[in-house]
């Protein structure tokens, strides 16, 4: 299918783009012609990519301000699991180990990585940029150029296959690249940020009816799939389920002039799945059967995660326009838009004005529509409040398989991704339009420029909320615990990580470069059943230091604990428990205490080594 542009698509005033230039359209037997000449990157170019990375710097200004000792104060779990996956990559490339599970959390069972957010297209690669700077490091450049690049390759999707405009370009890409939503989920989820082949794998798709092509088109769209299953596989479902509505607009808008491309683009489907598969079919596999594999997610718990109406018109908290405020209502739960009037109202005004004459602006629209319908959930959700009106995932039954694993609010992103575009054919329409010699024409022209700065200028994202952490104890960053931990043990952190506490101590793995084993942690993994839960199953023992923690007091220990409190410390393989410090230090030393005997004190932790205790 043909990438057009916003002009007229009937009659003789339609036009397909071809590099700088616009050619008539040919006519409707034949198929339009998508073959674009080569287009040198200019000083624009340079530019813009040089201002995507400004902001990207700025984005993460926050955690540059002392990169060791901080992460989001909005999502510190899902931050710390990002530097543990950094981690991960390092560690497995360094061992030479399989990169698909880990045994270095969530002890003796393990972790099956395809089947978690483990960006291994990400990790593997920067594995050197960990290992010589860590983690905490790597994770603020990934951070910060994986917006970057995004916006950078929607750029170059934008001016060399969309618009003549190279401004038009540069304000598209940036909100794509920066989109409030995205920039929401660079609060500790860079895996959402990370959208810069997308617009590669738009563009190839929209190319694939090209005639004689379609073997070299096939061959390069299945490359790119295949690269973007290890980096977000829920963003490329949504990228394919978008493209399936496009194609389909594109179709029956213009049946005779597409209809001749139906084979080649067929074969070129073909040949671009049965590589992606030849390259990532094991893995998916693996995701599927391998171990610590899962079936679903217990209770569906993403189901019920639908778009609240009032997020489309409201300003995020991370823009300059923005409120803490709306953290307290409508972003409780995960939200994708965060437009404002202004920007919906002005995505409204271009889809009237350019119905008639644009097929990109048409497409767009039933783009919109149809996801942002979609992403409403089971219920409607207004300021935060669910009402009882239905919406469509209730007619959708929570079980059923991929389903019941998609949140419908993040199916928004391609509506984010529809305003996107929008702005840029706006921007290009007022560009190329002859402003002629008149004043008047002059003063609609500056107001329709100033009428998109003003809708986009409050978006402006602000660097992301940060908070301090201590660093971990040094017995362990400076490996006074090695004696302790003989090979095929474990070392035991106090609180046992998991998706709720133990933020601290899932860090001692991520910072040594996952040294030592640990149990629990933070992850999703199977129940007794197959179904997908987060993190590991809780024994007793771990129960009581979250207990401690939440009551902050010591509960009275039986002798039974004490029995159980040996049964758990063998099956983590346990031969030191370390408790570093901690708000609850003193209760949690207690809890431990009267659960396997007085510890010692090296260097700045409390040590119990029960070697000697559980055989």
């Amino acid at each position: 299918m043909p990438v057009v542009n916003n002009n007229s698509d009937t009659g003789s005033a339609s036009e397909v783009r071809t590099g700088t230039e616009v050619a008539p359209a040919p006519a409707a037997s034949d198929p339009p012609r998508v073959r674009r000449p080569y287009r040198k990157p200019a000083r624009a170019d340079l530019l813009a990519i040089g201002a995507y990375v400004l902001l990207g710097i700025l984005v993460c200004a926050n955690y540059w301000v002392d990169i060791q000792h901080r992460v989001s104060s909005h999502l510190p779990t899902d931050h710390s699991w990002f530097e543990w996956l950094l981690s991960h990559g390092a560690y497995s490339v360094r061992h030479w180990e399989n990169p698909l599970f880990s045994a270095r959390q969530n002890a003796p069972a393990g972790v099956n990585m395809m089947a978690n957010t483990s960006v291994l297209g990400i990790s593997l690669p920067l594995a050197p940029l960990t290992m010589l700077l860590g983690p905490q490091v790597t994770y603020a450049i990934y951070l910060g150029g994986a917006l970057a690049a995004t916006a950078a390759t929607s750029y170059w999707m934008l001016s060399r296959h969309l618009v003549t405009s190279r401004g038009a370009a540069f304000a598209g890409g940036a909100f794509l690249g920066f989109a409030p939503g995205i920039v929401h989920h660079a609060n500790g989820q860079p895996n959402f940020v990370s959208n810069f082949l997308l617009p590669l794998i738009v563009v190839r798709v929209l190319r694939l009816g090209e005639p004689g092509r379609w073997l070299r088109n096939g061959l390069v769209l299945g490359l790119l799939v295949a690269y973007q299953i290890f980096i977000n596989e829920e963003m490329l479902l949504l990228t394919a389920l978008a493209m399936i509505v496009v194609v389909a607009a594109f179709a029956v808008q213009r049946w005779s002039a597409t209809r001749a491309q139906v084979v080649p683009f067929l074969l070129s489907i073909g040949v671009g799945g049965g590589l992606a598969l030849l390259l990532a079919g094991y893995p998916i596999w693996y995701q599927f059967n391998g171990p610590q594999s899962y079936r679903g997610l217990q209770g569906g718990v993403f189901h019920s995660w639908g778009e609240d109406l009032s997020a489309f018109v409201t300003y995020s908290r991370d823009t300059i326009a923005g409120s803490e405020a709306v953290e307290k209502t409508i972003g409780m739960t995960e939200q994708n838009t965060w437009f404002g009037w202004p920007l919906v109202g002005l995505a409204l005004l271009v889809i009237v004005l350019l119905w008639r004459t644009s097929l990109v602006a048409r497409t767009a629209a039933v783009l919109a529509l149809v996801f942002g319908v979609a992403s409403i959930g089971p219920f409607v959700r207004l300021d935060g409040v669910e009402t009882e009106v239905k919406g469509p995932w209730s007619y959708i039954p929570d079980d059923l398989p991929l389903v019941e694993m998609m949140m419908p609010t993040r199916l928004s992103l391609v509506v984010a991704a529809v305003v996107g575009v929008l702005i840029a054919l706006a921007w290009d329409a007022v560009a190329t339009t002859a402003a002629g010699d008149g004043p008047h024409r002059r003063k609609v022209r500056i107001m329709a420029y100033a009428a998109i700065a003003l809708a986009l200028l409050p978006l402006v994202p602000k660097p992301l909320p940060a908070k301090h952490i201590d660093p971990p104890p040094t017995f362990i960053t400076g490996d006074r615990w090695r004696p302790y931990v003989p090979a095929g043990r474990t070392l035991v952190p106090v609180p046992v990580p998991s998706n709720v506490h133990g933020l601290s101590t899932l860090r001692w793995s991520a910072l040594t470069g996952h040294a030592f084993p640990v149990p629990g942690g933070y992850f999703i993994g199977p129940d007794a059943e197959g179904n997908g839960v987060f993190g590991a199953s809780t024994r007793p023992t771990a129960m009581l230091m979250y207990v401690t923690i939440d009551t902050g007091e010591v509960p009275a220990i039986t002798p039974e604990q004490r029995t159980q409190a040996l049964d758990d410390l063998r099956f983590w393989r346990a031969s030191v428990v370390v408790l570093g410090d901690h708000p609850r230090v003193e209760q949690l030393r207690a809890l431990m205490t009267a659960l396997i005997g007085p510890p010692q004190r090296v260097d700045d932790v409390w040590l119990w080594d029960v070697r000697t205790l559980v055989g």
